[in-house]
């Protein structure tokens, strides 16, 4: 005997899934301080990465820049483990013949400790014009003064380096 189809059990309709959009207008940023002093340098990069990204907001999505800017101060008193000071190295080449420079991770801490930082985020944020754009948001200072006290950012610690913690 076959059933009627009154007498096949009801089933709920399916709800649709919904993902929210934020639109453009309504992204707000606010402005974050990093104290770079003791912390490790890739952990404070990947840190920075993940806000000017806006993965720590509820609004993230992938394509667009729902990021905050960051401010990181203190960029010469970043810690580095390992041998990296003399062995890790930066290559910059003009185009030329014979034109590739090649300095240290200590030599560029001692001239530009801003571009080291800039360097290692940049690394970690998409490629393209998205991730021009937010590293437009980055701003590194040498020392503990930035003129972005009037935005009124608030302070964000990444993890400090311990004496328990493993080297990576």
């Amino acid at each position: 005997m076959t059933q009627k189809k009154s007498d096949a059990p009801s089933t709920p309709p399916r709800q649709r899934m919904t993902t929210t959009i934020p639109a453009v207008d309504s992204i707000t940023r606010a402005y974050m301080h990093i104290d770079a002093d003791g912390v490790v340098l890739g952990r404070l990069a990947s840190r920075v990465a993940m806000v000017l990204r806006g993965k720590h907001k509820v609004t993230f999505s992938p394509h667009l820049d729902v990021g905050d800017f960051v401010i990181v101060t203190n960029a010469k008193k970043v810690k580095i483990t390992g041998n990296k000071l003399t062995q890790k190295l930066y290559d910059s080449y003009s185009g030329y013949p014979s034109g590739l420079k090649q300095r240290t991770l200590g030599d560029m801490l001692r001239r530009h400790p801003e571009r080291v930082i800039e360097h290692a985020v940049k690394g970690m944020l998409p490629p393209g014009p998205l991730g021009r754009k937010l590293l437009g948001k980055l701003k590194v200072y040498p020392d503990a003064h930035h003129p972005h006290e009037a935005q009124k950012p608030t302070t964000f610690s990444p993890v400090k380096a311990t004496a328990g913690q493993k080297a990576s």
